[in-house]
């Protein structure tokens, strides 16, 4: 077996009762010590207007609503250890109740907004939750029911903001007015009752398979990450830089990322809606973006198509090769050499004629974008490095309470997703996956039964294959679960193949089949709003009646030829055992929870249930 250990930047002595930091919440408080004025948030003045006016918040400011909630949650009558869930949209409220929780010495239980009133009853059962955070009526009276079935211990579902028809007072306002009474000294002594040992945050995974597992992450978890990963990309999280989070707060990074930002006085936007980022970008101007692949591809999609319109599709095909040569310049040779004088001078005519537009289109400031949730194109990241926004891929899942890996702002590598983070250790098994011990990797499961074939030999099993690089970064190569073997006993990771057709902008998943067939074949699912430039004929079939869930197949030539394009690229890259003989095309709205986790990950066994007479077909 191989393995590759990052040591500590900040030491467990930091960590503790007789450390600075004892548990999440003196993260906020070290913060506020150092900095009571400096502005840790903007906030939209109108939140349904993210494209209007905003505000600053101060971390002294957002510091006095979290106690005053907090106290709201005590006088209630929440208690230490209670579980607490909180099901809303992205928003600055969302990071107030996280915080007031853990104030209160209570457990946050995050339930994503997309989540079926199934999921949402089994994880409050689960959890035993006795008291719920909803962001708008909708997700008070998801929560309410199965909250009511809890029975005396249920202190009621609270909404982010007034919420009409769901009785007055249920807000945090009212919360607020109710802690009135409690003291400073009170909330302070249960602010303090959490150890690093103790629960914060109780995290149901989404799964592409099976039955949602409960992770239980602890506050040394979240600090040991908190603190390791600010010293470690001091020059990417810092009080002069801003960012917008627009991931799900549900989901661990989102939360990590919070934390780090609120530890290292990093301000913070937030944004329910993805797609309305590129619209506030010019106004927040932003230094950092942590995004998903899918959005540097639609940006360099865009940029390439805007071209194509003015007649420049030649000199665009020229500048993205120049990007790609600088960026794999940089990576490849000591600071301070100089690239060759051909590259040099093409370089600085592209980026007058493209490549500074494009980074005024991020907003101007960013210095770094971090890419996760999928693998990167090694090409797209460094074309994005070769514009002047190197993008920092890492690798983590929310038992290791978010990122495991990551390459460097100054060590990157496009094509891997770097070195363990600081405090980790990755080993690679005989069968090549990637095993994980460290200070973010938790304890286990809330049920014991999860427990069972989740660790060996102490470390973590993330069901990811891999292997490590001559330097030790780690390269990813597939999900255990999705390899595929063949009738002639072949045994195939699709990984590299799907990557390689996901980069064309046509295409949103591909999905490679042939589990005991004898060739492989492949469904092409594509993006709506690429495919609506395409062909606005074709456009009409991607978004099918909402209560018809069935995928559309998409019949096109033109289309079908694209795509064919893209699937012999990717049979060029792999052994003839591993090249996919058939494909079909198929169009439908990926916005529906029945085919993407909340992360946006591909449920690859709901998408292949649903095309039974597709995969039949390509076997006829």
């Amino acid at each position: 077996m191989l393995e590759s250990t990052t040591p500590l930047l900040v030491g467990p002595e930091t960590i503790g009762a007789a450390g600075t930091y004892r548990n999440v919440t003196d993260l906020l408080v070290r913060r506020l010590e150092a900095a009571p004025d400096h502005a840790a948030f903007d906030v939209p003045i109108d939140p349904a207007a993210p494209s209007g006016a905003w505000r600053q918040v101060s971390t002294r400011e957002y510091t006095d609503t979290v106690r005053a909630v907090a106290k709201g949650l005590v006088a209630l009558g929440v208690r230490p250890g209670d579980s607490i869930a909180i099901m809303a949209p992205t928003r600055y409220e969302w990071a107030v109740a996280d915080l007031a929780v853990w104030f209160a010495g209570a457990v946050v239980v995050p339930i994503y907004e997309t989540s079926a009133p199934t999921q949402v009853a089994a994880i409050i059962h689960d959890a035993r939750v006795v008291l719920a955070f909803g962001g708008s009526t909708q997700h008070v009276q998801l929560l309410d029911a199965p909250l009511s079935e809890r029975g005396s211990d249920a202190l009621g579902v609270w909404s982010l903001d007034a919420a009409p028809g769901q009785g007055e007072g249920r807000d945090l306002e009212r919360l607020a007015a109710l802690g009135a009474g409690v003291a400073d000294e009170a909330l302070e002594e249960r602010r303090l009752l959490a150890t690093p040992d103790s629960p914060a945050t109780i995290v149901y995974t989404s799964g592409t398979t099976g039955e949602p597992k409960g992770a239980v992450l602890t506050h040394e978890n979240f600090l040991g990450q908190v603190l390791n990963i600010a010293a470690a990309y001091g020059e990417v999280v810092h009080p002069a830089g801003n960012t917008i989070i627009f991931l799900p707060l549900a989901h661990v990074l989102a939360r990590g990322l919070q934390l780090i930002c609120l530890a290292s006085g990093m301000r913070i936007a937030h944004l329910a809606d993805p797609a309305a980022v590129v619209g506030t970008l010019g106004q927040l101007t932003p230094t950092f973006l942590v995004v998903v692949p899918r959005v540097l591809q639609k940006i360099q999609a865009a940029a390439g198509a805007k071209a194509a319109g003015s007649g420049l599709a030649r000199v665009w095909a020229s500048a993205q090769r120049t990007a790609i040569g600088w960026g794999e310049f940089q990576e490849t040779t000591a600071p301070g050499t100089r690239a060759p004088l051909g590259l040099r001078l093409r370089h600085a005519a592209f980026d007058r004629i493209f490549f500074s537009r494009l980074r005024q289109v991020m907003g101007g400031r960013v210095t770094h974008v971090l890419s996760g949730g999928a693998t990167l194109d090694a090409d797209l990241s460094l074309f994005f490095g070769g514009i002047g926004v190197p993008v920092i891929e890492g690798y983590g899942l929310t038992e290791t309470t978010a990122p495991l890996t990551g390459n460097l702002p100054s060590d990157i590598r496009s094509g891997t997703v770097g070195r363990p983070l600081p405090g980790s250790t990755v080993r690679i098994s005989d069968d090549g996956e990637i095993l994980a011990r460290g200070i973010g990797v938790f304890s286990g499961y809330r049920n014991p039964e999860h427990n069972r074939d989740a660790f060996i030999d102490g470390f973590f099993r993330t069901g990811d294959l891999g292997r490590l690089d001559e330097q030790g970064r780690v390269v990813l190569e597939g999900r255990l679960k999705d390899v595929i073997v063949t009738s002639n006993g072949k045994t195939i990771v699709p990984m590299r193949w799907e990557s390689s057709v996901e980069a064309d902008p046509l295409v949103s998943h591909a999905v490679m089949i042939g589990e005991g067939r004898n060739y492989l074949s492949a469904l092409i699912i594509l993006d709506p709003e690429a495919l609506a430039e395409f062909s606005a004929e074709i456009a009409a079939a991607t978004h099918p009646d909402p209560a018809h869930h069935e995928l559309l197949t998409v019949v096109d030539a033109r289309a079908r030829d694209h795509v064919q394009a893209a699937v012999d690229r990717a049979n060029a890259l792999v052994a003839r055992s591993e090249q996919v003989r058939r494909f079909t095309l198929i169009a439908t709205d990926l916005e529906d929870p029945t085919f993407i986790t909340p992360t946006l990950k591909l449920k690859r066994a709901a998408v292949l249930q649903r095309s039974t007479d597709a995969v039949a077909a390509l076997y006829a």
